[in-house]
């Protein structure tokens, strides 16, 4: 059986790890380019391999690792542990205070657990099993689950390449935002009226979030995800998305 409680632990260690290297040890050489391309494609940071180290320090003793930045470690257990070692690392090289971490665990090809955190506020939000709990990492101290019962915002992920779309937001008066994280913007999508990823959807950007959200509405293709509390607003954005589609 899987133990949760180790695993979580874990991670917040992982979590607490890094947001001290990124406090007090950060040099002006993890912000350049390193020589390696991350297997998402995306040439790395020199800090998205420092944090992605510290990452499989915790969490390789619990099942295979499969990261953005190299891909597979082994394929050795039926524990998949999809990490995204440094959500939003453009933002954090530009010192825009929007990143974090996320980390999915995967049993038997069934998702179990997802975990993400916001690596400037010290909030960890997870589930596992059916509980969504917040914790701040560095006091390791629960935190009061709250939600935005009436939000007036929303997030559009990648707004700038889809002006089509931006533009039938702006039709329907529909104000959002666009902060450059994927995995932050829709772990948090219950205080959001919407929460739209556009682009190439890869599991180190979606698969934590997607856990952690899965009594919401849910929508998602090849290109789109949608995650909304409310079924009107579901309906509504995968109608102004078909202005996108072939």
């Amino acid at each position: 059986m899987f133990d949760y409680n180790s695993f979580t632990n874990a991670v917040i260690q992982a979590n607490k790890e890094l947001y001290g290297y990124i406090n007090t040890h950060m040099t002006q050489s993890d912000l350049e380019e390193s020589s390696q391309i991350g297997f998402g494609g995306d040439r790395t940071l020199n800090i998205d391999i420092i944090a992605e180290n510290i990452f499989i320090k915790y969490l390789s003793s619990f099942g295979d690792i499969f990261s953005e930045e190299v891909g597979s470690i082994s394929n050795n257990s039926n524990i998949k542990i999809i990490i995204d070692p440094l959500d939003g690392s453009h933002n954090f090289a530009s010192s825009l205070e929007y990143y974090g971490t996320s980390v999915a665990v995967k049993k038997n090809d069934e998702y179990i657990a997802g975990y993400v955190c916001n690596l400037c506020t010290a909030v960890l939000v997870y589930r596992e099993n059916e509980d969504v709990n917040r914790v701040n990492i560095l006091t390791e101290q629960f935190l009061s689950s709250y939600e935005n019962s009436n939000p007036n915002i929303s997030i559009f992920e990648r707004a700038y390449a889809y002006p089509k779309i931006a533009l039938k937001l702006k039709e329907n008066s529909i104000k959002y935002r666009s902060p450059g994280a994927a995995a932050l913007s829709l772990a948090n999508a219950r205080n959001y009226q919407f929460v739209l990823f556009a682009g190439k959807l890869r599991e180190f950007d979606i698969a934590a979030s997607l856990y952690i959200n899965k009594d919401l509405e849910i929508f998602k293709n090849d290109e789109f995800l949608i995650i909304t509390k409310n079924y009107s607003n579901l309906l509504l954005i995968k109608e102004i998305i078909k202005v996108d589609l072939p």
